[in-house]
């Protein structure tokens, strides 16, 4: 059975209490495709890396897609996706979705292949180095994606850059809303 549309401003007013850090993500659709509202501020320091792309469209506000794009120079550059603008990203790119207060966007996710592993990672802000990874397969990001951030919160010894010695942040620093 097909389901009913979804009404976004009036499912804003009645569950923006489900939008909550550290990720402020809430999945409506789970089907053939995922579908996830996902509110701001959000508080997050780790790369999401995926097998499929990513689709975002910013409904309210703007966002900053922080990205690791191995065919630039230099590699980590920032992606402003303003309100009403949409992005599509490709697969296996490190990304840092930053969200910002009272913002509001939508982000479409293929279903993950059977084999697919999803991976975390935290850069050093110091020196750039890989801090941390943690790699699973992903079958509820409403809960995974938070579980392994607040673990890598909690551990001090998984936030030390093993290069410099930098304790890597828990939030984002010096990111500007665009």
């Amino acid at each position: 059975m097909l389901a009913s549309p979804l009404n976004l401003p009036k499912w804003l007013e009645e569950n923006s209490h489900l939008l909550k850090p550290p990720i402020n993500n809430y999945c409506v659709y789970n089907k053939d495709v995922t579908v996830m509202i996902v509110g701001g501020p959000n508080a997050r320091t780790d790369y999401h890396i995926n097998t499929t792309a990513e689709w975002f469209y910013q409904y309210r506000g703007s966002m900053l897609l922080k990205v690791v794009d191995k065919d630039a120079t230099p590699p980590h550059r920032d992606i402003p996706i303003r309100e009403g603008e949409m992005f599509l990203l490709p697969p296996n790119t490190p990304h840092n979705p930053v969200r910002f207060a009272d913002t509001v966007g939508i982000v479409l996710e293929q279903p993950r292949p059977a084999d697919s592993v999803d991976t975390l990672r935290w850069y050093c802000q110091n020196c750039g180095e890989v801090v941390n990874e943690e790699s699973f397969h992903c079958t509820d990001l409403g809960t995974q994606i938070k579980e392994a951030v607040n673990v890598f919160k909690a551990n001090e010894e998984k936030r030390k850059c093993r290069n410099c010695g930098e304790l890597c942040d828990m939030e984002p620093r010096g990111v500007v809303q665009p």
